[in-house]
């Protein structure tokens, strides 16, 4: 056994990349989310880690693993020992045992001891990202170990990095709290997806979490970091409903990384924009005092329901496709006057919503 050094803090880890839990028995979860993405056969897989009152013994303590994989199927694994949970508070790095040989305490293994010793678990860290579950109703499984090399995290590159959500993030005020881990990055390895095995070499990886005690009522999200002809470029942008002390606001952001620039829209630099559909079409526009931009997600596939940390424990509570069609332009303003400086298409884009009453259009700004 080994133990995490912190020889990958540097200038690509973000604030919030530490777990949060303060040890008390208040309402919490915390959830991360990896991604790979395989441009050549047109799939991406998720890896989605979640953990829930980690003080044990309340109705819903646990962990789980999910996966959405290979044409947007799904797979689930729960582990309810909290116990068997371990995660930094100073550095990216967590995980979950299942099923094991090992009686000791969880910690990060070296790669090859986890593979001998987990037969259903998960290990995560800024570069790494391991495991194997099953499904025992069906008996379909994941196993998978890539290596990643972050190259853009939430910020100008080698500068200090950003909190997604501002410095308001670091308070209980503003919760769930979020943070962009790893905007790009480039993953190596390989994903055993039921018995066929996918490897790989420097793929298109992402990363990022939540956390908090409250839970948003309604949000969105467009993700993609793998556009045609252009394989420097990042995008992240979303939007929610959440609490904050006694009333409730809707906000949302983009951000895009682009040729070692980050371009940043969000309510305290810019104005935002959003028409969401209750499935189907993602459009944003958003315009600060140098920039502006348009996104368009749309997808025909019906997309795969999803568990969540929720108010009432994980349950199935958004829909996703990692495969929306995704239409990006960027413009820089001179006066009266914009530039386009670019337009990019993907066809390899995460697209979600979340949370209750999708009945209607969301419109807001």
């Amino acid at each position: 056994m080994i133990t995490i050094r912190n020889n990958f803090l540097d200038l690509t880890q973000t604030p919030h990349s530490g777990y949060h839990w303060d040890g008390s028995s208040r309402r919490f979860f915390e959830g991360w989310y990896y991604r790979v993405t395989l441009p050549e056969i047109g799939q991406t897989i998720a890896f989605m880690y979640s953990i829930e009152d980690p003080i044990g013994n309340q109705p819903y303590s646990g962990g789980a693993a999910q996966i959405l994989g290979i044409n947007d199927e799904y797979l689930c694994r729960t582990f309810p020992d909290v116990n068997k949970f371990w995660a930094s508070q100073d550095v990216l790095a967590l995980g979950h045992w299942g099923k094991t040989d090992l009686q000791a305490s969880p910690i990060y293994l070296a790669p090859t001891e986890f593979e001998h010793h987990i037969q259903q678990g998960y290990q995560a860290t800024a570069t790494l990202n391991q495991g194997i579950i099953t499904d025992p109703g069906t008996g379909n499984y994941c196993q998978w170990q890539y290596e990643i090399k972050p190259v853009y995290a939430w910020g100008n590159q080698n500068n200090i990095q950003q909190s997604t959500a501002g410095w308001l993030s670091f308070s209980q005020i503003f919760e769930p709290g979020w943070q962009i881990l790893m905007a790009h990055g480039l993953a190596t390895g390989s994903i055993d997806w039921n018995g066929k095995i996918y490897e790989f070499t420097n793929a298109p990886a992402y990363a990022e979490k939540n956390w908090g005690g409250a839970f948003p009522q309604k949000w969105f999200w467009l993700n993609c970091n793998y556009f045609d002809d252009e394989p420097d470029l990042a995008l992240t942008a979303g939007g929610g409903r959440r609490g904050v002390l006694w009333w409730m606001e809707s906000v949302a952001m983009i951000g895009i990384h682009y040729q070692g620039k980050f371009y940043e829209f969000v309510p305290w630099n810019s104005q935002v924009n959003w028409e969401i559909h209750p499935w189907g079409r993602w459009q944003m526009q958003a315009k600060n005092s140098h920039y502006e931009v348009e996104l368009t997600g749309t997808t025909d596939l019906p997309g795969t329901p999803l568990r969540a940390p929720t108010t009432d424990g994980l349950t199935y509570c958004c829909r996703d496709t990692m495969q929306g069609k995704l239409d990006l332009e960027l413009r820089e303003l001179n006066g009266s006057k914009s530039k386009i400086i670019l337009k990019a298409q993907s066809h390899l884009c995460g697209l979600e919503v979340g949370g209750a009453t999708w009945e209607n259009i969301w419109q807001s700004s």
